[in-house]
């Protein structure tokens, strides 16, 4: 068995900004795993905010022993990007090999599409509306904020898609007193649930604090390890891929945050079709979805997903599994 790694480029349609910054095309790492001459693949974007960088991603790869099984590297490898995009091929290889697709392989129902959210950029009030207007035909969007002047940003959004269910993600740039003063105007303004307000690193803010809306864990919530962290502070988990280790512990996660009580959203990193393929099958019958990286790109990979008034599709097998 071989692995190899390729470094790819995709640009985006526009620049996309959150609160730590603003990008006009995203590096992902995309693994290929091949054994008797069938390839699987999968797809990583290394996470700065996690210390994760294109060479020591490509570093814990390249150490990865032959003949890594799906079992194995979970032992041998932490969760992260790395183990992400190795899992994912693997699974897609067993697929390939087997005949079978992958979440047959995996024991779950046939997929369909889930409608996604759709993302708007933390830019100036009047260019949120702006954009918020141009997507108002669309059922749900996901708002970008995490500053400590968001206010007139929200108002903006809603203003521009009144009707439209609106999501908001903090992405842990507020902190206890700006999400405490916020929090009865996202329930006002019809938000229908928040995103990481605070740092993951300080969130135990949030114990007793009232949730008049919904709040969701992102970059407090990693993999199964987390949930004991999590209980009192959050009422919602989002699972990505890059942050699990793939989608083996992905749906390990999802089984046991909805075990215990969590409803459970399907979010992703800003990468191409091929990362967001796995991520359909732990979508399915998720509370939340948030697949759109690949609307918000001007390229793609050669094999596309579908995306309507449904939603995002799950993969044909020739992009993956």
């Amino acid at each position: 068995m071989t692995i190899s790694v390729t470094h790819d480029r995709f640009k985006l349609a526009q620049v996309f900004t959150i609160s730590r910054g603003s990008r006009s095309e995203i590096n992902v790492l995309t693994v290929r795993v091949t054994r008797g001459g069938i390839t699987g693949w999968g797809e990583c974007v290394p996470y700065a905010r996690y210390g994760e960088t294109l060479e020591n991603v490509t570093a814990l790869i390249a150490e990865l022993p032959d003949g890594i099984g799906r079992a194995t590297l979970q032992d041998v490898m932490p969760a992260g990007a790395a183990r992400n995009a190795v899992d994912c091929a693997l699974w897609d290889l067993e697929a390939k090999q087997t005949g079978r697709r992958v979440w047959q392989l995996a024991g779950l129902s046939a997929p369909g599409p889930e409608l996604t959210a759709y993302t708007l950029s933390l830019d100036t009030p009047e260019k949120m509306r702006a954009e918020a207007a141009k997507h108002a035909h669309r059922p749900l969007l996901k708002i970008k904020l995490g500053t400590a002047d968001d206010m007139p940003r929200l108002q903006a959004v809603r203003a521009g898609a009144r009707d439209t269910k609106i999501i908001v993600d903090a992405n842990e740039g507020w902190s206890a007193e700006v999400y405490t003063d916020l929090a009865p105007h996202l329930q006002r303004l019809g938000v229908a649930l928040v995103e990481q307000p605070l740092p993951a690193g300080d969130d135990d803010a949030l114990l007793g604090m009232a949730r008049p809306v919904p709040v969701c864990a992102d970059e407090s919530c990693h993999d199964r390890a987390s949930l004991p962290h999590l209980a009192g502070k959050y009422d919602m988990v989002n699972i990505k891929l890059d942050k699990t280790g793939g989608l083996t512990e992905a749906l390990a996660l999802r089984q046991m945050a909805l075990a215990e009580g969590y409803a459970v959203m399907t979010g992703c990193m800003m990468g191409s079709s091929l990362a967001m393929a796995p991520a359909t099958l732990v979508a399915q019958g998720a509370a939340v979805t948030d697949l759109d990286a690949p609307l918000l790109l001007s390229e793609d990979r050669d094999h596309v997903l579908g995306y309507d008034r449904l939603g995002v599709y799950p993969p044909e097998a020739a992009l993956w599994g």
